[in-house]
């Protein structure tokens, strides 16, 4: 544990920046329980970094509160929070050996040699890099210098470790395999993991929970099945993946109008309600009988290896299709008209939160 602060969860109590007349961060409410692993995702001017920061202590906010079991830190410094940080370049410094890059934030806190030396070695085996401590690194791979910047970032045993896209120098087959190794490391070491990415399909494969900001604002929070099942509104099912959006009327019958279909729904509101229909290309199946069943012309086809990804032309504009390669029920030739189905508890209504006004 760290020499200052206690573990525990951290709270944000309205958390905001604003740099002059620009607000980065809006009133951010936000708990994240102690040991979890928390992500922040959004796309790039959202906040996310700007909250670590904040976090982190390196950046001041103009208004709320940093609560760690239930103190406040809002005023603290980063040396007197002492929580690890792994940067997005990682920071080492390139004329020490990688256990002197481990052992550097050690030595800045003033423990002896031997107690350092025993700390460096536990930690580098924790992450796979016990071979590794004579070579510097230039002498390293992308990944094995992430390895390092997480060790050091571990060795003191910080409450939370703080990771600004860890992994986003990464080509995309080491990505997946360092994202394994980094949900299997939180996992071993048990400590509060804060994650900040614009990369939805990491978020979804690290993390406990998904904090999605947008211009400023957390818009939703949860488990990521969660939020990719049940999103409330149009930008998280849209960014937190594909979708497609239908806009219709819901009927006396309890159908949704969607220009000319009649539409079948799980939960339906009131006759007469507007709705917004987010519907993942996944779960609706080509050549196949449902409660939904419409026809549309192939516009577009790739072949992904476990699958195709398919744009049919529709009376109510293009529908994207995601239809696996093992044994399709149809060939999806560009320009041939098939037909397409899906469960009528497949759409969820969202807020469309695009819509002016």
């Amino acid at each position: 544990m760290s020499a200052t602060l206690g573990t525990g969860s951290l709270e944000l109590r309205g958390l905001a920046k604003r740099y002059g007349e620009f607000v980065a961060v809006q009133g951010a409410d936000l708990m994240i329980a102690a040991g979890s692993f928390l992500t922040l995702l959004g796309p790039s001017g959202s906040g996310k970094t700007t909250i670590l920061m904040m976090i982190a202590g390196f950046t001041e906010p103009t208004a709320g509160r940093l609560l760690l079991g239930g103190g406040d830190i809002t005023a603290l410094p980063p040396e007197k929070r002492a929580f690890g940080m792994v940067f997005q370049g990682y920071a080492l410094f390139p004329h020490m050996t990688v256990a002197e890059n481990v052992a550097f934030p050690l030595r800045v806190r003033g423990i002896g040699r031997a107690a350092r030396d025993t700390r460096v070695r536990a930690t580098l085996d924790l992450v796979q890099l016990s071979g590794f401590a004579d070579r510097r690194p230039a002498q390293l791979s992308g990944g094995q210098q992430q390895r390092v910047a997480l060790a050091r970032a571990l060795v003191f045993d910080p409450a939370l470790l703080l990771l600004d896209e860890p992994l986003s120098a990464l080509d995309k087959k080491l990505r997946a395999e360092l994202q394994e190794e980094l949900r299997a490391l939180h996992r071993r070491v048990g400590r509060t993991f804060i994650n900040v990415t614009h990369d939805q399909e990491e978020a979804l494969s690290l993390s406990d929970e998904v904090a999605v900001l947008n211009h400023g604002r957390i818009v939703q929070k949860g488990a990521p099945a969660m939020l990719y099942e049940h999103p409330r509104t149009r930008f998280v099912a849209g960014f937190l993946g594909k979708s497609n959006f239908l806009h219709g009327v819901v009927q006396g019958d309890g159908t949704v109008q969607c220009g000319p279909w009649r539409l079948h729904h799980a939960a339906p509101p009131a006759p007469g309600t507007a709705v917004l229909l987010s519907l993942r290309p996944e779960k609706i199946a080509l050549g196949q009988a449902g409660d939904n069943a419409i026809e549309g012309r192939v516009l577009s086809s790739a072949y992904l290896g476990a699958g195709h990804a398919v744009v049919l032309d529709t009376p109510i504009g293009p529908i994207r299709v995601h239809q696996p390669a093992w044994r399709a029920a149809v060939d999806p030739a560009i320009g041939t008209t098939i037909s397409m189905a899906w469960a009528a508890d497949a759409a969820t209504i969202v807020e469309d939160d695009d819509a002016p006004g």
